[in-house]
């Protein structure tokens, strides 16, 4: 779709304004009323770029002000309540929606396994929802109708201790064992193909993730993982192509790398992201996950710390495993350019891939301090 920015005039800005006024993020008065003006002359001005920052904010996604597929498609999740339609599985076109995010939860606080709360109606979602019916004498018809959530609002919150979603899939990575043989891990090298993403000189940034996606798989490897990566040198897959090919896979893992880039000249540094909203539904493995390798990446090589956030990017929200993203520095900035144009500081990122992958394993009692694990590699 179209990029919606500053300046724009149109139907689609009209129903952004409405999207963004029906979420008491834009009080009618302070844009253009579209009941008032024709659809064509209503202007997307500051106050609706400082409502849409505003949203992108709380829902975990890039904050640029401008509306493009993902903040669209947001705001529209964002327009329903749970009870506003019925709820079914379909596994062509998923319902999205916060209302389905409200569903996920409150089966969730239930203790039924209905997934992470991603808002995306799917089959782990749908078995949870049965089970419900089921234990609660309803129709097992895996549609959450009227019955349905009379039933879910009479129900007090029945799972305490910590989030149900957490402590299944901590449990889960504990009983597997500490060893990597076996372990299905997808490498996303970012952009590729058409896209080079940013350039430094005759060097852009789709060569230098794809060279150190590389690494990061002959290490793997050879600590017996199963490695995938998502394209070629020359190959460029869009993004739902990648995460199709993760769940395809199965892949217990998935890591995305990418370098960034920014007009300002103090922008520098490390950081990492996993699924999240902010403000409770998170991917509980990918956060642990998210945490060790950035904290590896930065002892290993001494690049700045910028810690980890939760996103709801679809890159990490429609990966059925826990899925990080690792930005290893800014290329727009002397330094970590520097850096990164060194294959020795690339093969340091690939070890402390490796060796984050590896905590991840470990019962709590054997995991090593940051930046102190060695895994013996001829690679």
């Amino acid at each position: 779709m179209h990029i919606l920015r500053r300046g724009d005039r149109g139907p689609a800005v009209a129903d952004v304004h409405a999207a963004l006024r029906s979420l008491g993020l834009l009080p009618p008065g302070a844009s253009a009323d579209g009941a008032e003006q024709p659809l064509d002359s209503v202007e997307y001005d500051d106050a609706t770029e400082l409502a849409v920052r505003h949203f992108q904010q709380v829902r975990g996604l890039s904050v640029d002000g401008r509306v493009g597929e993902e903040t669209y498609r947001a705001l529209s999740e964002a327009r329903w309540s749970l009870g506003d339609r019925l709820l079914r599985y379909d596994p062509e076109r998923p319902m999205r929606g916060d209302d389905v995010t409200n569903l996920q939860e409150r089966l969730l606080e239930l203790g039924y396994d209905a997934g992470r709360a991603d808002g995306i109606l799917g089959p782990e979602t749908e078995t949870g929802l049965r089970a419900f019916q089921r234990d609660y004498g309803l129709t097992s018809d895996g549609t959450c109708g009227p019955a349905t959530l009379r039933a879910l609002r009479q129900l007090g919150r029945k799972v305490t201790g910590g989030r149900p979603q957490l402590l299944r899939q901590s449990a889960s990575f504990v009983e597997s064992g500490p060893h990597l043989i076996g372990r299905r891990i997808v490498v996303d090298p970012g952009h590729g193909g058409a896209d080079t993403g940013f350039t430094a000189g005759e060097t852009t940034e789709a060569d230098l993730v794809f060279d150190l996606a590389s690494r990061i798989e002959g290490r793997l490897a050879a600590a017996g993982a199963t490695v995938y990566l998502t394209r070629g040198r020359a190959q460029g897959p869009e993004l739902a192509e990648r995460t199709a090919f993760a769940n395809d896979a199965r892949a217990d893992l998935f890591i995305s790398l990418h370098m960034d880039a920014h007009t300002s000249e103090h922008a520098r540094g490390v950081a990492s992201y996993y699924y999240g909203t902010g403000s409770g539904a998170s991917s509980t493995v990918g956060e642990e996950f998210a945490s060790l390798v950035r904290r590896e990446v930065v002892a290993r090589t001494g690049l700045l710390d910028l810690g980890s956030h939760p996103k709801t990017w679809d890159q990490l929200r429609m990966t059925r495993m826990p899925s990080v993203r690792l930005d290893c520095g800014y290329l727009s900035h002397p330094v970590d350019r520097l850096l990164l144009l060194d294959a020795r500081v690339r093969s340091a990122i690939a070890h402390a891939v490796l060796a984050a992958v590896q905590r991840l394993y470990l019962p709590a009692e054997a995991d090593p301090p940051t930046g102190t694990f060695q895994l013996p590699t001829h690679v």
